[in-house]
């Protein structure tokens, strides 16, 4: 789980994971040092395990590259998979397992929990999901809020080719998946609850007011997909 600040849902999103039963590793991407000594606390309440990015790279936030490719060489040498929850989803107590049971079908390469709203509505990023009423095979863009990625999809494209140009890989990454021949399965029966940025409130803009938003993505250089 990556967080960045914003930790009274990062903290909902960690104990949703922890109750569900399933270990966690959390990358700190320069959170403020009052929000990386929370996490510090929920480290040793909860038994997660806790990376501060700060402490490996100079590079600022956001940090999402040099994570992927971190967990990327290990997840492989390991013969696993990997999961990544984002800190605005608040995931159920059977939803983890829900994707490891899809993953194990053949030349699966991404499997991902469709996001609601808490009136159980499909919001972003799956706002096209809205009149999909089975799980199954979808060649639209994936997102990483809630995900599982194979290691055989992991195995097949390397995240060292991923631009670092760019801020978010999501869409590239799922997109990929599709090119090598996976399938990617969005499973509308396993929804998550999510808080669509909570880290980053200014990209609210993009709902309330979109030309100051797309404004200041393009005048400074932020949120590149």
């Amino acid at each position: 789980m990556p967080v960045k600040d914003s930790l009274e849902t990062a903290e909902q999103a960690i104990r949703a994971i922890v109750k569900s039963g399933h270990t966690l590793r959390v990358y700190d991407d320069y959170s403020s040092a009052e929000n990386a000594a929370r996490l510090d606390t929920l480290r040793g309440e909860l038994e997660i395990e806790v990376v501060h990015v700060s402490e490996q790279v100079d590079h600022p936030s956001p940090n999402y590259r040099w994570v992927l490719n971190e967990v990327q060489r290990e997840v492989i040498a390991k013969g696993q998979d990997l999961i990544i929850v984002e800190s605005d989803v608040i995931v159920g107590k059977e939803t983890i397992d829900k994707l490891i049971v899809e993953s194990r079908k053949s030349k699966i390469g991404m499997v991902a929990a469709v996001t609601v709203n808490e009136a159980g509505k499909v919001n972003f990023p799956y706002e096209y999901a809205k009149k999909i009423k089975e799980d199954g095979a979808c060649k639209k863009r994936f997102s990483f809020c809630c995900t599982l990625l194979t290691n055989a999809f992991l195995k097949a494209y390397s995240f060292e080719q991923l631009d670092p140009e760019k801020n978010w890989y999501d869409v590239h990454i799922s997109h990929m998946s599709v090119k090598l021949g996976f399938e990617n399965i969005l499973q509308v029966s396993n929804p998550v609850l999510h808080k669509p940025h909570s880290s980053r409130p200014w990209k609210q803009l993009k709902y309330t007011n979109p030309l100051l938003y797309y404004w200041r993505k393009l005048t400074q250089h932020r949120d590149k997909i």
